[in-house]
């Protein structure tokens, strides 16, 4: 019963973080460049229509996949490892750390700032003024979006070394100490970026698919340097 509670949980999570990732990669590989090619006409009829099917999906993908995975998590950490700090528990953590900052990208950065977008689309389909809030509102949600494909990278990789890749051997109480601030602050560095960073060099790489892609590639060189230099 123990196996099979955990093999639900880690299916749930999968199937969750699916739908998430997959729209997340198709609002920022598919959507994105074709609104900056097609007419106004169109692209205001598609964010009154399509968007917010689409988000209802990205964001409850986003729930499932966090929930489950937090189950999953503190049931297997606490029955299985006894709390200990293992190779699975820190790339497990590394990962779960971006996942949660990209869950909360979605629920108070995106979409709150794309439902101002999507009315300031319906109403002036209705005939009213445009919403001056309603550009900034979207420079900021696509920079959020574009974070959350850049964490994607790493995040993806250190769920999967858990079960697939050993980072190390055994753990020190100070090489714990030391991947957990220098994580902390290289994932919270690039979090400010998408948060309060200006419209100035900080975000030129997330303007560009292959600028968001490098910079998820360099990340994941990063933190896997940082694991390998605290605790290998």
């Amino acid at each position: 019963m123990e196996d099979l509670v955990f093999m639900l949980l880690r299916f749930l999570h999968f199937l969750f973080g699916i739908t998430w990732i997959g729209l997340l990669y198709y609002f920022n590989f598919v959507q994105t460049p074709f609104f900056g090619e097609t007419d106004p006409a169109v692209r205001s009829g598609a964010i009154q229509k399509l968007v917010p099917r689409a988000l209802w999906w990205f964001r409850w993908g986003a729930m499932g996949t966090v929930i489950f995975g937090l189950l999953y998590l503190l049931m297997w950490w606490a029955m299985r490892l006894n709390y200990a700090m293992t190779p699975w528990t820190v790339a497990i953590f590394t990962g779960g750390l971006m996942g949660l900052i990209m869950w909360a990208n979605v629920w108070f950065v995106i979409w709150p700032n794309q439902k101002i977008v999507i009315g300031n689309a319906t109403a002036m389909a209705g005939g009213a003024p445009a919403n001056p809030a309603a550009a900034p509102a979207g420079r900021r949600a696509a920079l959020a979006s574009r974070t959350n494909t850049l964490f994607s990278i790493p995040m993806l990789f250190f769920m999967g070394a858990a079960s697939h890749y050993n980072l190390f051997n055994e753990a020190t109480p100070g090489g714990i100490t030391g991947w957990l601030v220098v994580t902390l602050i290289v994932v919270f560095l690039v979090e400010a970026n998408a948060l309060i960073g200006t419209q100035g060099v900080t975000k030129k790489p997330l303007d560009s698919i292959a600028g968001t892609i490098h910079s998820g590639l360099a990340l994941w060189i990063v933190l896997v340097v940082i694991i390998k230099v605290t605790l290998g």
